[in-house]
């Protein structure tokens, strides 16, 4: 998972729920124990400005689950299930290349 997979996401938004979304993320009761990003830091941004202060507040895996929360708020289940579907491809990817790495470096310990 990826910036750019969230501003993939947020892209496909229109511009009314994408003003949703940002409401969203000042309001204290949705993001329960995260923190909220301030009304003047998100009144003029774009969606890529978005994506970055959600990463550089929640950093990128809250703000996958920020992003998951609020579009389960905003009622666009099919942007959920995509960004669902994206995130566990990448973590399974992630956990592949462990093992990969871990078999690799057991057989090249027991090779010496």
């Amino acid at each position: 998972m990826t910036s750019e997979d969230l501003l993939n996401t947020l892209e496909d938004l229109g511009d009314e729920e994408f003003n949703k979304f940002k409401w969203f993320l000042q309001q204290e009761e949705i993001l329960q124990d995260l923190p909220t990003i301030k009304k003047s830091r998100l009144q003029a941004t774009r969606r890529w400005d978005t994506v970055d202060l959600m990463v550089q507040t929640y950093r990128l895996p809250g703000a996958v689950e920020v992003t998951g929360k609020v579009l389960e708020r905003i009622h666009r289940n099919d942007l959920l299930e995509s960004l669902s579907r994206t995130y566990n491809w990448a973590h399974q990817a992630l956990f592949l290349a462990v093992v990969v790495i871990i078999i690799f470096t057991c057989f090249h310990l027991s090779a010496r």
